[in-house]
């Protein structure tokens, strides 16, 4: 009797400890998150986006970019790089993000008079003292992936200009300082043994500056110059034009109907985003889609040709997206 009331005894605690590790098991999985990363995420090893209002709003006067003075003994190492708009990629959760806005970027190195050598806790500290004094909070610490690096370097064709952060060899800092309006400032910092680099940002949306040139404004510059300089609008990576570029098409044709010996070279133009040979394919396509919509319009086809030229001759600096905006174009030449 006794022998069996052992081996019960002996079974009912093993059914016990199986319970327990059971329920340990469950409480283990219970406690695994799921979620549905984005490819960004998943190429950078970050696990959740960012969101701007889990950010107290800083009241700090902060006055005009880029707000901070250099830290005392420090410069800037070349003329700053400053636009009134631009895109830059700041590394959030360790995915390289876009932010659009008014930017002011550069190296920091010792100033000429300052007999001390760089110390690279002295910038970092500094800033990150500054920063967070007016509110400012850190958002990223640490180094970007290689593969998240290279998911962007086409579009950040401005990587290596004055201001460039090393995010290959080098931690980089990010801190925002989120405004009640909307106009949040984000800046980002790296330093190594030498000198340090910053940029600073200051969300903005872009203003469209380019209007269309109406019939008489294309027949001045017809006879002043030869030529005339329009931004038709297509769909984006597409030569389907919108609702204004066929706007901007009907002033052409009312020029060329003024004029009945007038005849016109349309040449198309692109920024320096993406591939070379799709740059120039697409020139190419909208130039001719300009040709066909005149052509529709009742002028002699014989009186136009097209032709692209990607983005060669460019008119305005592609490091910026003002720049850009002003490179897409169509060129009408008097033939």
């Amino acid at each position: 009797m006794k022998k069996t009331l052992i081996i019960l005894s002996i079974g009912a605690l093993l059914a016990a400890c199986n319970k327990k590790a059971e329920q340990k098991t469950d409480t283990a999985k219970d406690t695994v998150a799921i979620g549905n990363p984005t490819d960004a995420e998943k190429s950078s090893g970050g696990t959740n986006s960012f969101d701007i209002n889990s950010i107290p709003v800083s009241t700090a006067e902060v006055g005009n970019l880029p707000f901070f003075s250099f830290p005392k003994g420090l410069e800037s190492q070349n003329k700053p790089v400053q636009r009134s708009y631009d895109m830059l990629y700041f590394p959030i959760n360790g995915v390289m993000t876009p932010v659009e806005g008014k930017v002011w970027k550069t190296y920091v190195v010792n100033e000429k008079s300052n007999t001390e050598e760089w110390s690279m806790p002295y910038f970092l500290k500094s800033y990150d003292d500054a920063i967070t004094k007016v509110g400012g909070v850190k958002i990223f610490d640490g180094k970007v992936s290689k593969e998240e690096l290279d998911r962007i370097k086409e579009d950040a064709k401005y990587f290596g200009e004055e201001g460039s952060i090393d995010y290959w060899n080098e931690p980089a800092k990010v801190y925002v300082i989120r405004r009640a309006n909307g106009d949040d400032i984000y800046i980002q910092l790296y330093a190594n043994t030498s000198s340090g680099a910053i940029q600073i940002l200051q969300k903005a949306p872009f203003k469209q500056t380019i209007s269309i040139l109406k019939s008489d404004d294309i027949k001045k510059e017809l006879d002043a110059k030869g030529k005339a300089v329009l931004h038709i609008n297509f769909d984006t990576d597409k030569a389907s034009l919108q609702a204004d570029g066929k706007t901007a098409v009907d002033e052409i044709t009312k020029v060329l109907k003024t004029d009945n010996n007038l005849k016109l070279a349309i040449n198309g133009y692109t920024d320096n985003s993406g591939n070379d040979a799709h740059n120039l394919q697409l020139s190419k396509d909208r130039a001719t889609a300009v040709l066909n919509a005149i052509a529709a319009s009742g002028i002699d086809k014989t009186r136009l040709s097209a032709e692209g030229f990607g983005s060669k001759n460019p008119i305005a600096d592609n490091n910026s997206e003002e720049g850009k905006a002003q490179n897409r174009r169509v060129e009408l030449v008097k033939k």
